[in-house]
């Protein structure tokens, strides 16, 4: 077996370093080498369970001390260095590695603040190992429907409780036993030389029971796939990136766990001639020479569909910004506004009879003296 790297070598920190440097070293090689980010990756699998361990014991004012005293083998002896342990809620690689103090979850929770990867996937670790997983779900939605919202049906697979079982993953008419193994404690503890060692018991993965006879529906999973169709109003105002939960919508629990929750993080697509800001709106509008001299009056379509008349001023500078006041986003705070930009066109293109009327417009001018500089604060107004 091959002695384990130094865990501020693995974090790449100093042994001076903080618990917010600790974080952030952690942070980026857990974005680096998550498996939902590497599938079938088994050297970057093992990269993130060793960093992950290491943020366990350098994240603990308890096990720290210790730790940089002793190393790994004065942790042996409180259920650490064994390896990390995701969280329940991540089901593909719940199995993959022993038991470790909190486990990834609590972890994963600190640092990231909930779920991770795309389409849907985990959202967040189970309050107990009876209730369901939270599933998330990744949707996106129109610039407008973001503005005014909308309500969404989203159709979706989970983890149902077994109809034969009543979730209970035990063939009807039998139950479950302690574990031989463990005497029903879930852990196997052993000893070497000086320490003792505390491991999950592989028999019933630190559950204390085992079934003997598994349901043949579900082989002993107490789930059944199901598909469901869940109705949800996402709220006007809503920005990119913002989660929606909807409680008890995601996988079930067993044995009279509560389910999971439904967590839709929202991603606003661009619009093609709208930005936002806030609760502020932003456009642009094109005009000619002759509209920004003399001034006008140009109409605009809002997102509502509404024509909505912009007063141009005359001598109207080109990038100048106009205001109108209430035709932004609404929020719980206040109706923002719409800022439109002036874009002044110069033609590319003059007949002979426009070319005619600006050369009069310019001896009219008498524009013949050389400029002087702008000041560079003007160039902002």
């Amino acid at each position: 077996m091959s002695a384990k790297r130094d865990c501020y070598e693995v974090l790449g920190i100093e042994k001076s370093a903080s618990i917010d440097e600790i974080k952030r070293a952690y942070r980026k090689l857990a974005v680096k080498y998550h498996p939902d980010r590497n599938p079938g990756n088994k050297e970057a699998e093992e990269k993130f369970k060793e960093a992950t361990e290491a943020y366990e014991v350098l994240s603990d004012d308890k096990k720290r001390p210790i730790y940089d005293q002793y190393g790994f083998a004065g942790l042996d002896g409180m259920g650490a260095g064994g390896g990390a342990q995701y969280s329940h809620a991540f089901h593909d690689f719940s199995d993959l590695f022993g038991g470790m103090g909190g486990g990834f979850g609590d972890i994963f929770d600190n640092i990231f603040g909930g779920g991770f990867g795309g389409g849907f996937s985990s959202a967040r670790g189970r309050q107990s190992d009876n209730d369901g997983a939270s599933l998330r779900y990744d949707l996106e939605i129109t610039f407008k429907e973001a503005v005014f919202g909308v309500k969404k049906d989203l159709r979706f697979a989970h983890n149902a409780a077994c109809k034969a079982c009543n979730g209970t993953g035990a063939e009807p008419g039998t139950g479950k036993k302690t574990c031989p193994a463990c005497n029903g404690m879930g852990q196997i503890r052993r000893s070497s030389g000086f320490f003792a060692v505390s491991q999950t018991c592989p028999q019933c993965h630190g559950t204390g029971q085992i079934i003997e006879h598994p349901c043949k529906v579900c082989r002993g999973t107490g789930y059944q796939k199901e598909n469901k169709v869940v109705s949800f109003t996402i709220p006007a105002g809503i920005e990119d990136g913002k989660r929606i939960v909807i409680p008890k919508q995601g996988d079930a629990g067993r044995d009279g766990g509560q389910p999971g929750d439904l967590v839709v993080v929202v991603h606003v697509q661009n619009d093609a001639c709208y930005e936002r800001s806030g609760s502020d709106l932003y456009c642009a509008i094109p005009i000619s020479m002759t509209q920004a001299a003399l001034g006008a009056t140009v109409t605009i379509t809002a997102l509502d569909g509404r024509k909505i008349d912009i007063p141009i001023p005359a001598g109207c500078q080109n990038g100048k910004l106009l205001r109108v006041r209430g035709e932004g986003i609404a929020s719980a705070s206040r109706k923002g506004d719409l800022y439109i930009k002036v874009m002044v066109q110069i033609p590319s293109k003059l007949n002979s009879k426009q070319k005619q009327l600006l050369e009069a417009f310019a001896e009219a001018e008498a524009a013949t003296k050389t400029p002087d500089l702008l000041k560079l604060s003007e160039l902002n107004r």
